[in-house]
């Protein structure tokens, strides 16, 4: 059964120290963004001038390399058409108040495990995308081999802590797609910036406007933890995330073999959500 925005939930599938105002109520239980606690120095980045803009003291700043801001990547018209065709797809009920859609091999990042399973390929929507990413020279030859997409509702606390991406499978290139509202993109180191003179923790806010794709990659992939935290969700807002393989699969790695599989696969664009 097809699950659109304006479905509602009673029970949901929070695990550990994850949290959603569904649980929370239910369990009594507060979800606290600790590493919103830390924080001590903060920032909005400039996607002009790619640096990190202090906005809490003195005037300041320094070089944030590696976030790629494309504003309006897709149309008005486009982005219906794509909330259109996912919300006639499954939407399974996600950890922190999210819903997603996985395109996409199974994996065991604990254990460093891929199975090809039943995945068929991206999505056949996503092809024109994919080619509009690889116009771009930030973007070029990137070769998405797993799509995830995620729902945020502010009537259920949605939110993803802050986290690094897997590298072991996962490549050099991070690049979501922001659709339905603005967010914010939080962006925080807990041992502080000691080459740019700051000790403790430090946010850098990336502004998402709706319908803009944003690539991470260098520093801002390996060292700064990303999230999207509840406050920043004041509307639906759905992104979707396409990822690429690392060095260890492609050609000359460790698993290049497996790595060619799955390229094949994901670039069929003959997928379902698995």
């Amino acid at each position: 059964m097809a699950a659109g925005s304006g479905e509602s939930f009673t029970s949901c599938v929070c695990k550990g120290i994850r949290r959603c105002l569904i649980c929370e109520s239910v369990k009594g239980k507060r979800r606290i963004e600790t590493e919103e606690h830390k924080v001590v120095h903060h920032f909005i980045y400039d996607p002009v001038t790619r640096t990190a803009i202090r906005e809490d003291a003195e005037p300041s700043s320094f070089p944030f390399p590696g976030v790629f801001l494309w504003e309006n990547f897709i149309s008005e018209e486009e982005e219906m058409e794509l909330i259109s065709t996912m919300d006639q797809d499954l939407w399974i009920q996600s950890q922190s108040g999210r819903r997603k859609q996985d395109f996409g091999p199974k994996v065991n990042f604990k254990k460093r495990k891929v199975h090809v399973g039943s995945f068929h390929g991206l999505p056949a929507w996503s092809q024109k995308l994919v080619l509009r990413m690889q116009a771009e020279v930030p973007l070029a030859g990137f070769q998405p081999v797993e799509q995830c997409n995620l729902d945020y509702n502010p009537q259920l606390g949605s939110a993803i802590d802050p986290h690094l991406d897997d590298s072991w499978l996962w490549g050099e290139r991070l690049v979501s797609i922001n659709l339905l509202s603005d967010t914010i993109l939080s962006m925080s180191l807990e041992q502080g910036l000691p080459e740019a003179g700051l000790e403790e923790g430090v946010h850098v806010a990336v502004h998402l406007p709706r319908r803009a794709l944003v690539m991470l990659c260098c520093e801002a992939r390996h060292r700064w933890k990303h999230a999207i935290h509840r406050k920043d969700i004041h509307e639906r807002r759905v992104c979707s995330t396409f990822r690429e393989l690392s060095a260890e699969f492609l050609p000359g790695g460790a698993h290049a073999q497996l790595g060619v599989q799955l390229l094949d696969i994901a670039l069929s664009f003959q997928g379902s959500s698995v």
